[in-house]
């Protein structure tokens, strides 16, 4: 098997790429370093391609490995034929090698084992060749001994093993799978009768290759909850042809003992285990895609736009526990911190506006982020209110925005919110948490298992660990594009750099209280555990704002100063001019004029790389997140009661699924614009229209009153 071959065929790009980058691989470097810094090598391969082509590298080289280990085991037994061997070679996934290999398993006690064991195994070989015209009751006599005692016996005893061989097949299997994909049909029925969230399922049936991932899920679950009853319908008439074609020969003289055999065969032994095979397929394949929705859905919000420079209001709603309250500063350092009760049971709203204009006018507040949990839109309305009385007492505009607050409480009782709270209660880190989201998503999402973050669908269905190893490559390459400040990063967010492990990152703040602020790069290199290697991996995404050295508030890696200094020396400036804001300009536009391919070959540096450290030197100290959509910033509420058919409003992409997006518009539950209400033309994915955070404009065409929902189109507006 080529492996090399294989990746570059399904993804659409040269071996040479495919070499280049395992070469990379093998040697140790990480994804962000390889996207960022290897681009001359790899051919400019994105990091989304980089992380498939790992991931396939991985899987294939298993597949070796396993395909190893069963030509070994099967040559053990003296058992290998050419037929085996190139069957296996051939095989490109783990289920074709595990079909081939399972003739040759040692299986527990089944019936056919047992029937050999008996020495009933000639008397099978007699019904398979097909031409002894001796009746077979005839035959079956001489079988007969002390634990076959009857003709009957011996007879069922060597069909036994031919349905066991039968059923072992690769060929067979394969063939039986096809016509699953091909004619197959899921099934589900109510298993108990009762309203719940799976009623549409109750009465379902959709083709096996048509059914989307989260349909899969959704009823996956409903199975498990007890609630459904799964069943796949297929043509058990054309999957027996295909045996009796194979196994029937031309007058044969035990036609009626095989049909019988192989009907057996399939119902008892082929069905189950096909069944269950088919069924995990489409459960893999459905994991995928959630994960893959769930990761660009992470990635958007891990991306969010930061809002900096303000003096935030966290505000962690509640009902009979009370609101919690948290005040932070532009660097996220907490100020304050309070409990309120405006909402249900104590409605102290008196005593609750008292206490909230205090805050708000003591810090100078200019924003209030307010969770979206449980309470969360009569704690808006209560803001709102009084606001309105802040603007009206003292003409001063603060405004508030909803934030996701999942995962906030999982964060609050954790380990890491006790070493950076130790002396404030548990419920309070979480309006803490609220605040620091709005002010640095990024920094603040880190902290939180990725799969607590709440957004995608069915995450707690799909494969766990694939889901975690998912989460944290989107994650890594969320943190490595943003770029960490050396000096304000927590353990946390270090973690997540290219090279830096937790130890290290852990290493790397304790270097920091006892030595002070780092000056520049090459003293990460004084750090205990973090060698040359490491040092190489994540330079290029650390920032050191106030440092020595100007090239480090932005991507340039140490090893382009050289090149990036003379190239600045070209155009009349030095590094420091880049922080001058007047000089900046004037760099900007003969960076512009540069001819790439010319320089390039004076600084001895690709093509690519030239045009990275030129972007960077246009824009140092940029963030990339400034380019995201900007919360909505609201003043006042709009209920449910408010609503009407045909209204247009404006609001934030909060979720996305297989079967659209889920848009928060300001009422207590976000709006669902189904998929064939994205756009006038065909949508097959909903991540093509929208990403998390966007902000759209949406049309109201249905309002659930009882339910308190709303279906919105993004159609015609």
């Amino acid at each position: 098997m080529d492996i090399t071959k294989i990746i570059a065929t399904e993804l659409n790009i040269s071996e040479t790429q495919v070499t280049k980058t395992i070469n990379l691989i093998d040697d140790g470097n990480t994804i962000p370093f390889i996207a960022r810094y290897r681009k001359e090598v790899t051919g400019n391969l994105s990091d989304e391609q980089l992380r498939n082509l790992d991931e396939r590298l991985t899987y294939l080289r298993n597949l070796e490995e396993r395909k190893n280990e069963v030509i070994s085991s099967i040559e053990s037994q003296g058992k290998m034929t050419e037929e085996i061997k190139e069957a296996l070679e051939k095989a490109l996934t783990l289920a074709e090698v595990e079909d081939i290999y399972r003739p040759f398993k040692q299986k527990k006690k089944t019936r056919a084992s047992e029937a050999k064991r008996k020495g009933l195994e000639p008397l099978a070989i007699n019904i398979k060749e097909q031409i002894d015209k001796t009746p077979l009751s005839k035959v079956a006599e001489s079988f007969l001994n002390d634990e076959v005692l009857t003709v009957e016996d011996a007879i069922q005893g060597a069909k036994d093993i031919i349905a066991e061989e039968i059923s072992d097949d690769p060929e067979y299997r394969k063939a039986i799978k096809k016509i699953y994909y091909k004619f197959g049909v899921l099934e589900t029925s109510a298993n108990k009768e009762e309203k719940s969230a799976y009623e549409m399922y109750y009465s379902f049936s959709e083709k096996i290759s048509t059914i989307p991932s989260h349909r899969i899920l959704a009823i996956n679950r409903g199975e498990k909850e007890e609630f459904l009853k799964v069943k796949l319908v297929k043509p058990e008439d054309k999957i027996l042809e295909i045996i009796q074609k194979n196994v029937l020969i031309k007058n044969s003289t035990r036609e009626a003992e095989l049909i019988d055999t192989i009907k057996d065969s399939y119902e008892r032994l082929i069905e189950p285990s096909i069944d269950r095979e088919i069924r995990a397929d489409l459960t893999e394949k459905a994991d995928t895609g959630a994960i893959k929705v769930f990761g660009k859905n992470a990635k958007e919000l891990l991306l969010g736009a930061p809002l900096k420079g303000l003096t935030v209001l966290g505000f962690d709603p509640a009902y009979r526990t009370g609101c919690k309250l948290a005040v932070i500063d532009e660097t996220g350092k907490v100020l304050d911190t309070g409990v309120v009760y405006p909402t249900e049971p104590q409605n102290d709203i008196e005593g609750s506006q008292k206490t909230l204009i205090n805050l708000i006018s003591k810090y100078n507040i200019n924003m209030v982020a307010i969770g979206n949990g449980t309470a969360s839109r009569e704690s808006e309305e209560f803001v709102s209110d009084t606001l309105k009385i802040i603007k009206e007492k003292y003409n001063v505009d603060v405004y508030y925005t909803i934030v996701s607050e999942a995962g906030a409480s999982v964060y609050s009782a954790s380990k890491l919110a006790t070493e950076e709270y130790p002396d404030l209660n548990v419920s309070l880190r979480g309006a803490i948490s609220i605040a620091r989201r709005l002010q640095d998503p990024l920094a603040e999402f880190v902290k939180i298992d990725p799969k607590a973050i709440g957004i995608g669908q069915y995450q707690h269905d799909v494969n766990q660990k694939e889901l975690a190893e998912s989460l944290n490559n989107v994650v890594e390459d969320a943190v490595n594009e943003v770029g960490v400040d050396l000096n304000t990063a927590t353990p946390s967010l270090l973690s997540y750099v290219a090279g830096i492990n937790s130890t290290i990152a852990k290493n790397i703040v304790k270097y920091r209280e006892e030595n002070g602020k780092f000056s520049n790069r090459e003293e990460l290199l004084n750090v205990p555990r973090l060698g040359k290697s490491a040092f190489e991996q994540c330079a290029g995404f650390i920032r050191i704002p106030d440092g020595d050295n100007p090239l480090e508030i932005t991507a340039v890696h140490p090893e382009s100063y050289e090149a990036t200094n003379k190239l600045l020396k070209n155009i009349g400036y030095t590094s420091k001019d880049l922080l001058d804001k007047e000089k900046l300009s004037s760099i900007r536009t003969k960076l512009a004029s540069i001819d790439i391919a010319k320089t390039s070959k004076e600084l001895e540096v690709g093509e690519l790389t030239l045009k990275d450290i030129i972007d960077e030197l246009s824009k140092p100290g940029r963030d990339p997140r400034e380019n995201m959509p900007k919360p909505i910033l609201r003043k006042d509420v709009l209920k449910f009661e408010d609503l009407r058919d045909g209204q247009i409003l404006t609001g934030t992409v909060r979720n996305i699924t297989d079967f659209g997006c889920f848009v928060d518009v300001g009422v207590k539950h976000d709006g669902l614009v189904h998929i064939s209400e994205m756009s006038d033309k065909y949508v097959k994915n909903p991540s093509d229209i929208v990403s998390i955070g966007d902000i759209v404009k949406v049309k109201v065409i249905g309002i659930d009153e009882e339910r308190q929902k709303v279906k919105l189109s993004m159609k015609n507006i």
